[in-house]
């Protein structure tokens, strides 16, 4: 691999990936804003103290869009390119955050947060897979989590940014944050634009292979490295050929790389539903199950709402709430860089299911604790304080890491746009209900929340216990074959099998004894 020194410049796909993760920094500042403005005096004040449930409405108004848009954010990907995807998703992003900005009711905010949702669905999802398809496969891992840390950094941006303007005694102590939000989205968008250069295996798939090559270059990626990738895409286009024309010859790419006249016509046919092919729908139906189970974790009810839960813990005033907020995104911030450095050393599937279950715990703590009545006074509250950091904590080092990066690495090339695009739609739709619904539970139970945060990352880790093989250190030819020929009944056929031998196995020689 075309290395530079310690301080030369930087290989291109390291650049390139470092610009797509600026995405995940707009991102994260809305997460980080959205929850203090909402419990601002000001803010409040100008739309009338909205109950818990129109708290909610204005927090979620946002996903709904998402999800929707990201459903077809694959296609417009595909039929675009990667690069323009993302600056497209990126400059309705910020017209939105503009309009929440300069809103004179709160319809108008509403709204805003719609036209900012549509663009937020459009290109994160994308972001990842052209992460994922520039990167050489052991440097994979850590490039494709670059966002999650930028987003971090963004939250950390967006808690603190309220801690300064809360002072400001105008409706200007609200807008402020989401006008330097929109300030910074048209700006990613115009570099996205105009500098970053589009993903050479989507180039590749369409013919453009002298093109693909000049990328390459100005990517930096090494030979050997572009010849695994160049394989990955004639064998997928190959893969593509033979599952929709069973009455044809097979299609051969020619020893150069190029695809055929015919492989690029069945490319250029590829259809959505191709996502539900058999070699596919397993791997479609594993990473909707994980990018949706990953919000009813309760990650983004913890980060929206934390104002509200060190409130219910105890502490009183808006610039208490802001401060331990803005220090629990450091802490996520701070424990998110060694996540992400060694993305490639931690197993996906061992970090998912561990992960899940030391969130588990700490779920079912806080809950026992308010259900209990343990929180109102003595140790209670500082302990509860302790489980939403050591909660984040662990999040971030386990499913903010592993479940985004194995839901796009685990998809066959032809579809890994559409089916990642498609598991962030439900990533999206369960990120809605926990942000419309997280208020009101709080409202009417103390502890319901927590408990019912808990057996969703409890039962998530004993389903990756049955279906989620290890992808760490593969090459996603590797990977293809991990999941070839399975399905879940497959899976639950083993599971069933392991099962009903293991007490013969154990009383057999005891028997014979």
């Amino acid at each position: 691999m075309q290395t530079a020194s310690l301080f030369g410049k930087p290989p291109g796909y390291i650049i390139s990936a470092l610009v797509c993760s600026l995405g995940g920094f707009i991102f994260g500042i809305d997460t980080g804003i959205i929850g203090p403005v909402t419990v601002m005096d000001d803010f409040k004040h100008y739309v009338g103290d909205p109950s818990p449930t129109v708290h909610g409405v204005i927090v979620s108004s946002i996903l709904i869009p998402a999800a929707f848009s990201s459903f077809f954010a694959g296609r417009v990907a595909d039929a675009l390119g990667r690069s323009r995807g993302i600056a497209i998703g990126s400059l309705i992003f910020a017209l939105g955050a503009a309009l929440e900005a300069g809103a004179v009711h709160i319809s108008m905010f509403i709204v805003g947060r719609v036209i900012e949702g549509v663009g937020e669905g459009l290109y994160f999802g994308t972001l990842i897979a052209y992460i994922c398809e520039i990167s050489p496969p052991r440097y994979r891992g850590a490039l494709t989590t670059a966002p999650q840390l930028l987003t971090t950094i963004g939250i950390v941006t967006g808690f603190f940014t309220c801690y300064g303007t809360v002072h400001i005694r105008s409706s200007f102590s609200w807008r402020l944050p989401f006008l330097l939000l929109a300030a910074y989205a048209f700006l990613f968008a115009a570099i996205v634009f105009v500098w970053l250069p589009p993903s050479p295996r989507w180039l590749s798939l369409r013919g453009r292979t002298d093109e693909a090559e000049r990328t390459w270059e100005k990517l930096g990626v090494a030979t050997a490295d572009r010849e695994k990738i160049m394989n990955q895409i004639e064998g997928s286009a190959i893969e593509m050929d033979s599952s929709t024309d069973a009455g044809g010859s097979s299609t051969m790419a020619t020893a150069t790389g190029k695809p055929t006249q015919r492989t690029l016509h069945k490319s250029k046919k590829d259809k959505l539903l191709d996502v539900f092919s058999p070699d596919a729908r397993m791997r479609l139906f594993l990473a909707v199950f994980l990018m949706g189970m990953q919000q009813l974790s309760g990650i983004d009810g913890v980060l929206y709402y934390a104002p509200l839960l060190f409130q219910q813990a105890g502490i009183e005033t808006n610039q208490s709430t802001f401060l331990a907020s803005g220090v629990s995104a450091i802490v996520i911030f701070a424990v998110t860089i060694p996540a992400t450095i060694y993305a490639d050393r931690w197993g996906r599937r061992i970090s998912t299911i561990l992960g899940g279950l030391g969130m588990a715990v700490t779920m079912f703590l806080m809950g026992g604790l308010y259900a209990g009545g343990a929180v109102n006074e003595g140790p209670g509250q500082w302990v509860i304080i302790v489980c939403i950091y050591l909660f984040a904590v662990l999040y971030c080092i386990s499913w903010a890491v592993s479940i985004k990066l194995y839901a796009a690495e685990i998809q066959p090339q032809r579809t890994r746009a559409s089916a990642t695009s498609i598991a962030h739609g439900s990533n999206w739709i369960t990120n809605f209900l926990v942000a419309l619904f997280t208020p009101s539970l709080l409202a009417h139970s103390s502890y319901g929340a927590y408990f019912l945060f808990g057996a969703c990352t409890l039962f998530t880790a004993l389903v990756c216990c049955v279906f989620m093989p290890e992808t760490r250190g593969k090459s996603l030819d590797d990977i293809d074959l991990a999941f070839h020929g399975k399905s879940p009944v497959d899976a639950l056929k083993r599971l069933g099998s392991t099962l009903k031998g293991w007490p013969r196995r154990r009383v057999a020689p005891s028997v014979e004894a």
